[in-house]
């Protein structure tokens, strides 16, 4: 591991030995990475795939890698296990770990919320080590059960050896599962995912700014994960929501950061206008919008009623019930929370939603089953101004949300 990390710093050995068959000398006949440019392109709701480039050659998935390390610790914070609140023990193994790190001393204990923005912002390899350790006892353990999600989430070709995506051979991936594994993040944990839109942490002080600097440019765009080594070059997955329909990309191979990011860039803007969404974004991201200081907003008005919430190909039948609902009970705003594979957390994401808006209750709060078992979460029963204070609120708490007219459209709120 040693050696193979001094070979880290050296591009072009690193490279030569990526592409050179040795798959012999590596444990269990797994393949070498071949460390070549990929890209894809996917369609958040469906999963279907919109553009693709070289997706299952082998790559070494470098910082991509913490984005299954935070899946495992988002399943325990779900499952109860443990708590953000809940603190974790640095050892000297990951207190020892290669930059980018926090810099914890050997026993430094460090919340559980923390480590996520350190590891999502930082992308510090000695936090990513401390969780690994704290839910698995070791890292080595913990990799094999990474491995194992990674086979029931569906990702094939991918094998991790470490929780941080510092430089292993034995640790490679593809494009297209690390396509699977951000989807996963989006629709698993819908209350987790929010904390890769976090423009930057503070910590004893110091503050670390995300290394997504597209999240600054790119309307739309929040989240996910960047990744750099020298042996595969610039990687990231990126996902950006625009007019209510969200794409998730990943580029891996870049030969800098800045062309890395233009490539995202370029391939997601194309597969929004294949799909007929604007390349402009209709709705303002909440990556996009500064969190806003929140007035006091009214109770929400009289008896529930619903605001269609589907997807843009179907906009014809939104605006046709938008406004026959108009037509019924006057104005009618919501303020739609996101799209789940399970009711269970489509209702916790509205539960959530509606404890950090004021005035908002149970009559506020919508879940709508649509076609392949999505479920969406909304607030409803909203007027104008309701729903923008309403996503305002939520934007500060890192939520992503999209303001609905009574026409059914997704439209701007600064």
């Amino acid at each position: 591991m040693r050696l193979w990390r001094s070979f880290g710093r050296d591009s072009a050995l690193v490279r030569a030995l990526a592409v050179f068959p040795v798959a012999a000398l590596l444990a269990g006949g797994i393949p070498a990475a071949e460390a070549k440019y990929a890209s894809i392109v996917i369609d958040a709701e469906s999963g279907v795939v919109l553009q693709e480039v070289n997706a299952d050659v082998t790559n070494y998935p470098a910082s991509l890698t913490k984005m299954m390390t935070l899946y495992l610790l988002f399943e325990d914070l779900t499952d109860g296990g443990i708590r953000l609140d809940q603190t974790f023990a640095a050892s000297a193994h990951a207190a020892a770990q290669a930059p980018s790190k926090l810099d914890l001393r050997p026993g430094e204990s460090i919340a559980v919320k923390d480590a996520i923005l350190a590891v999502v912002t930082k992308s510090a390899n000695d936090v990513a080590v401390t969780i690994a350790e704290n839910l698995a006892g070791s890292e080595s353990a913990f990799a094999e059960r990474m491995t194992q999600k990674a086979r029931k989430l569906g990702m094939r070709n991918t094998l991790f050896h470490n929780a941080s995506g510092l430089p292993d051979r034995q640790q490679h991936t593809t494009a297209r599962d690390l396509s699977i594994l951000a989807r996963a993040l989006y629709k698993d944990f819908p209350n987790y995912y929010r904390y890769f839109s976090t423009r930057e942490f503070s910590y004893h002080g110091a503050v670390m700014a995300n290394h997504n600097h597209l999240m600054n440019s790119f309307a739309g765009m929040d989240g996910i994960k960047t990744g750099y080594i020298a042996a595969v070059g610039f990687n990231l997955a990126a996902s950006a929501v625009r007019n209510n329909h969200r794409l998730i990309g990943v580029v891996m191979g870049g030969e800098s950061a800045r062309g890395r990011d233009q490539r995202m860039a370029l391939l997601l803007n194309q597969c929004f206008a294949r799909t007929g969404t604007p390349t402009a974004p209709v709705a303002a991201s909440p990556a996009a919008e500064p969190p806003a200081a929140i007035a006091e907003t009214e109770t929400a008005g009289s008896s529930a009623r619903t605001v269609a919430m589907t997807p843009p190909r179907h906009a014809a039948r939104i605006i046709a019930t938008a406004t026959a609902a108009t037509a019924v009970h006057g104005e009618s705003w919501g303020v739609q929370i996101g799209a789940y594979s399970r009711q269970a957390a489509a209702q916790k994401a509205a539960e959530a939603a509606a404890e950090r808006v004021h005035g908002a209750n149970a009559r506020n709060i919508q879940v709508s089953a649509s076609h392949n078992h999505v479920y969406r979460a909304a607030l409803v029963n909203l007027n104008h101004r309701e729903a923008v204070m309403a996503c305002r609120a939520l934007r500060r708490h890192h939520q992503s949300c999209t303001i609905i007219a009574p026409s059914g459209v997704a439209v701007a709120s600064r």
